[in-house]
Order: C-alpha cells, then sequence, then structure tokens
C-alpha cells in the first residue's frame, strides 16, 4: 500500500526514525518549503516543484536535491545518484548509527531553496530516438489494439516500458515482465502512474 503520510513513512523505516524525525523537522523550518509525499517518499517542493527528498535504504538514508548539480556554494557531501545516467540529482548519504549534521544540511537547503526561487532548474533532455526492445515489437506487430494503446502515450512513458523490458538480462525475466506490462498498456496505465500523483 502506498504511503500516504511522512508520518507513515518515518514509522515504516523505524530504524531510521530519529533521524528521519530530525531531518523533517529541520525541513519544515523553512516556510517556502511544502511537504507532501510523491512516489511514496516525502518530498519537499517550492511553488510545486521538487527541491528535497527524503530516502531509506537497507543500511542508509539520504536526503535528494533534485538539482542538486546547480548547488555551487555546497557540495562537499554531494554524491551523484546514479553515475553516468543521473543528470540533476544528487545525494547526501548518511549510513545507519551516522547523525545528520543539521547546522551543515541547512545551507545545502537553503542554497536549494534559493536556486528554485530564481527558477533554476536542470531540464530533462530527451531527444534520443525511442528504440524498443525485439520482444515488445514482436507483441505489439501481434495486436493492433496494443499497438494503438502504446502509441497513445507520451514518448516519456514509451520509453518507460521500452527500459523495463530492456533492463532484464534474462529472457525469462523479460517474458515475466511483458505479461505485466501488456494489462496496463492496454488500460491506457503508465508503468509508473501509480507512483505519480
Amino acid at each position: 500500500m502506498a504511503t500516504k503520510k511522512v508520518e507513515d513513512f518515518i514509522e515504516k523505516h523505524s530504524h531510521f526514525k530519529n533521524e528521519l524525525s530530525q531531518l523533517r523537522t529541520l525541513l519544515t523550518s523553512f516556510k517556502q518549503l511544502e511537504e507532501t509525499i510523491k512516489w511514496g517518499i516525502p518530498t519537499y517542493t517550492v511553488n510545486k516543484k521538487n527541491v528535497i527528498g527524503l530516502g531509506t535504504f537497507k543500511n542508509h538514508y539520504a536526503i535528494w536535491f533534485f538539482n542538486g548539480a546547480l548547488l555551487k556554494e555546497n557540495t562537499d557531501l554531494l554524491i551523484n545518484a546514479q553515475e553516468g545516467k543521473t543528470k540533476a540529482l544528487r545525494q547526501i548519504k548518511f549510513h545507519k548509527e551516522e547523525k545528520p549534521d543539521l547546522t551543515v544540511l541547512k545551507k545545502y537547503i537553503e542554497e536549494a531553496i534559493q536556486l528554485q526561487l530564481a527558477g533554476k532548474e536542470i531540464k530533462k533532455t530527451s531527444n534520443k530516438p525511442l528504440q524498443l526492445p525485439e520482444e515488445l515489437v514482436t507483441v505489439l506487430k501481434k495486436n493492433k489494439e496494443t499497438e494503438l494503446a502504446f502509441k497513445k502515450f507520451t514518448k516519456g512513458k514509451q520509453r518507460e516500458f521500452a527500459t523495463y523490458i530492456k533492463e532484464a538480462k534474462q529472457e525469462k525475466t523479460k517474458q515475466k515482465r511483458l505479461e505485466k506490462i501488456i494489462p496496463l498498456i492496454e488500460a491506457g496505465k503508465g508503468l509508473h502512474d501509480k507512483y505519480r500523483k
């Protein structure tokens, strides 16, 4: 079940409860930030634009800066979320038992807010031609209704389906993924729609 409240998110990740609560208190102290849940995680926005998010993993938790690549003054702790893939997103990771230095983090948050207020952001550029995996092409050719439904999606959503199939290493996994996405395509639902608000 998708998390709808920040309190639920913190309870769900109780092994980081104190740390997440501290970060939340710091973030909500900034009047410009609006707290919400997106993709099941606490997200902090300025004028409806994503600025900061909180995430948890098995052995660490993180504070994400959606346009962290633009930060100039506060950069020492930032790491690229996915080297070579992520253009804008940067994160600060904390391992279990590691307490966040709120005084230091405050400066990062202030700079991120100022950048957003100034309208600075890294725009997504995805002009690469869409290449569908052979398995998906075969399924679409066999069923015209599915193909028509697929063509109604935006290029971005088509790319999400294509990537989902391409990233599977084994043929068996590709087939399972195809079985999962075909009903979504036919119902006009994007792969990640349930995470979008």
